[in-house]
């Protein structure tokens, strides 16, 4: 199996129990090994008092990209610490892309960064995760 193709296996694998990124209305894009993305549109629902998009809702579609990134290698991975930075407000309508990357990983460590952007290419978002490997799999190989 080659990397791509066990990070998109990882992929379905989570996904089909992630109800939660599923309830956002966030779709996966692209998976690769140490690497993910993902979409979604922001819904009236997903906007805050000043008509724009709630923060929290930007930080869950770039914690999502982050999971999948994290995750790509078919070893169970969660978050251990995030950070977000909010560049400019996403508004209703607008079509968010998160894109996460792999920048270090060294023994059950990992570090990845996630951009956030709009349909413009305009950056909504800046996060940074940070990966801790734990006990198993995401499917049997």
């Amino acid at each position: 199996m080659t990397p791509k193709e066990r990070a998109q296996k990882s992929a379905e694998a989570m996904w089909k129990d992630d109800r939660a990124s599923q309830w956002f209305g966030m779709e996966i894009v692209e998976v690769d090994e140490g690497r993910a993305v993902l979409r979604m549109t922001v819904a009236p629902e997903h906007c805050n008092g000043h008509g724009s998009c709630h923060g929290g809702v930007t930080f869950s579609l770039a914690d999502s990209a982050f999971a999948f990134a994290c995750n790509s290698r078919n070893q169970s991975t969660v978050a251990q610490h995030n950070i977000i930075s909010y560049l400019a407000p996403g508004k209703e309508g607008d079509v968010l892309t998160a894109v996460a990357e792999e920048t270090d990983l060294s023994g059950r460590s990992g570090i990845y960064d996630v951009t956030v952007t709009n349909q413009d290419g305009r950056k909504i978002a800046s996060f940074r995760g940070l990966s801790r490997t734990i006990a198993g799999t995401l499917f049997d190989e």
